[in-house]
């Protein structure tokens, strides 16, 4: 019995032929795998793409596991994961300092940060998880890390501004596409097949130091467009509560609050969802049966008025109070 394979198969399986890492390759299989129709002409073919999913998933966890070893695995935590990168001595393990209970080594000298450091930054009623890490620049750093790199939610780019700061910029752009990881930013240009788009962030550090502002002026000017951009000092303290808010905002995240019906909401303990997400989405957060039974919603905030029942596809703004009903 023919196979009669439709054109998505034979798409999925240019991606699967042309792609280098295990992790895509088992994202082209399974996509393979859920195309391809079932039935008796398709059984070797449905084992063989089993058998393939298996040997590469095999592959991603020995690279885990070795990424894990050498500490170079970190766990997402918290309502999101930024990833601080950038040259030597740009600061990065003082910026950490200074917004978590983390206890980096900071000296004067560069490649003090031998391994990835994570620590929970508060904001407001949420934390938000930041990483400190290794100057770019050493391959063996680049491939224990890509992993992480690709997962994460937001890449911040941390610049020395007392130094000449567009190539610092360029430079780490540089590295981050030599493992396939590239700014998804509205006129930077095409996305390169098989790489990664990642929301970027760049933070200007040391603005207390002599020629900090010219460079600034000039880092800014460059890459307004495209980047959240904040110009602070870890040292000093300058501007730390300013980019809290900066990487709220550049995470795409909003804060929904529930609470059921009768009863008081609960402040303290917000829902996160991405920017955008709908009530049904929300719903759907919790668990996939309760979108099922959901009937309506209402909500406090977003609506035209307080307490206004909405459907299923309303967008939930940051800070709303939904009462679900089903």
């Amino acid at each position: 019995m023919p196979a009669n394979l439709p054109p998505q198969y034979f798409e999925a399986e240019k991606r699967y032929r042309t792609a280098k890492d295990p992790e895509e390759k088992i994202e082209a299989l399974q996509t393979m795998l859920a195309i391809m129709p079932k039935h008796k002409g398709t059984d070797k073919l449905h084992a063989e793409l089993r058998r393939k999913i298996a040997k590469f998933s095999q592959e991603t966890e020995r690279k885990y596991a070795t990424a894990r070893r050498t500490g170079f695995y970190i766990k997402r935590e918290g309502a999101g994961q930024v990833i601080l990168v950038g040259p030597p001595s740009v600061g990065k393990s003082q910026i950490l300092a200074a917004l978590t209970k983390a206890t980096p080594e900071i000296a004067a000298y560069p490649f003090t940060t031998k391994v990835p450091m994570p620590g929970m930054a508060n904001f407001e009623d949420i934390q938000i998880q930041l990483v400190d890490t290794p100057p770019i620049g050493h391959k063996e750093i680049r491939i224990l890390f890509a992993n992480t790199l690709r997962g994460t939610d937001l890449i911040a780019i941390v610049v020395d501004l007392s130094l000449e700061s567009l190539n610092q910029v360029e430079n780490t752009l540089q590295e981050l596409k030599g493992v396939r990881i590239e700014p998804r930013a509205e006129g930077m240009g095409q996305i390169t097949p098989g790489s990664y788009p990642k929301k970027m962030l760049i933070i200007g550090n040391k603005n207390d130091q002599e020629g900090s502002h010219d460079n600034w002026k000039a880092l800014y000017s460059q890459y307004f467009r495209f980047f959240p951009m904040i110009s602070i000092s870890a040292k000093e303290g300058k501007g730390l509560e300013e980019l809290r808010t900066t990487i709220y905002h550049a995470l795409e995240i909003v804060r929904v609050y529930t609470k059921t019906p009768g009863s008081k909401v609960n402040l303290s303990d917000p829902m996160v969802l991405r920017k955008g997400s709908t009530v049904e989405e929300a719903a759907e957060s919790i668990h996939k049966d309760f979108r099922i039974e959901l009937k309506y919603a209402v909500v406090w905030g977003s609506g035209k008025y307080e307490g206004q029942r909405v459907g299923r596809k309303h967008i939930l703004q940051d800070r709303d109070i939904i009462e679900f009903h089903t």
